[in-house]
């Protein structure tokens, strides 16, 4: 059976956690927004993908710099300035005494509307916050054994479409190419731009190594993901030459390593792409550049950790 690289380890102690809804702490069992709420209703939000270690909250800056140009481009009207997102955070984590080991999902969507219908002049309330925080450890056996990536015929769309720079939750095309992926008995999809160029995968970041080189898409037709931004970083911190560029398939079945990257999980190692082994065979999967960037990465994660 596939399994995704979010695939984490089951926490009997999320059970109990309490959930900020507007800044109220509310038992799991509790939590609800309106069935009027635009998130709801239209997928008509953004959200946050969020890692606490050791008490503080990794690269939280970043994140907030890229909700609030989300929040910008949908033209929401955020409640709260960055020290009060910062603030509803650390209080929910607080009350839940979680310091370590934790995924925070941090949503926010327009509000509630007056009537099911997309206009967002119908909207009545202010925005909803929602934050989700969970013991979530990533399955050590997924990095051990590495992924399996399948070619979708789902394409990101252009910016003059459904810009894919926007973290929304409006997320069905990457839900389509999942479907096709696992369908075909994959881990994850490997999705193409409308051009035909290597883009990302339905819910990371997709990299290779050809002769020591690192190679990543563009950018214009995925996510500007955190940690795909800091693994570029952590490539040149390393002196590997690395490029944002257009390559194909071909580039992608003829390389020695590959690798997709994301908040939760950190760097997976991809092994096959469309029933094409990847590299040479290892045990565990992970090859010696991949290595590289993975401990300079978890060095950067330990020097930018926000805490109350």
């Amino acid at each position: 059976m596939s399994k995704g690289t979010h695939e984490y380890l089951v926490d009997p102690r999320n059970a109990d956690i309490l959930i900020s809804i507007n800044g109220d702490l509310v038992p799991r069992a509790e939590a609800t927004v309106s069935v009027f709420d635009s998130g709801f209703i239209l997928g008509d939000g953004i959200w946050e993908g969020l890692r606490v270690y050791d008490g503080g909250i990794a690269f939280l800056d970043r994140h907030l710099d890229r909700l609030f140009e989300g929040a910008k481009a949908l033209d929401i009207d955020l409640p709260l300035n960055r020290a009060g997102f910062r603030k509803q955070l650390f209080d929910c984590l607080q009350a839940n005494k979680m310091t370590d080991g934790v995924h925070i999902r941090l949503m926010v969507t327009r509000g509630i509307k007056a009537t099911p219908y997309q206009d967002p002049r119908v909207t009545i309330s202010p925005p909803t916050i929602v934050i989700i925080p969970e013991y979530k450890t990533a399955n050590p056996e997924t990095t051990q054994r590495g992924i399996r990536l399948f070619t979708v015929h789902v394409r990101r769309t252009a910016p003059d479409m459904q810009d894919q720079k926007l973290n929304s939750h409006s997320k069905l095309n990457c839900i389509q190419a999942c479907i096709q992926a696992t369908k075909a008995g994959f881990d994850e999809a490997l999705m193409l731009d409308p051009h035909g160029a290597v883009a990302t995968c339905n819910s990371t970041h997709f990299f290779i190594v050809r002769k020591g080189e690192v190679w990543t898409s563009r950018g214009m037709y995925c996510l500007g993901g955190i940690t795909r931004g800091n693994i570029i970083q952590a490539a040149r911190d390393a002196g590997l030459p690395v490029f944002e560029k257009d390559f194909s398939l071909t580039d992608v079945y003829g390389s020695d390593e590959a690798f997709v990257t994301g908040t939760f999980a950190g760097l997976v190692p991809v092994v096959e792409v469309d029933g094409r082994k990847i590299g040479e065979e290892r045990t565990p999967s992970i090859g010696p550049i991949t290595q590289v960037l993975n401990d300079q990465y978890k060095s950067m994660t330990s020097q930018d950790l926000v805490r109350p």
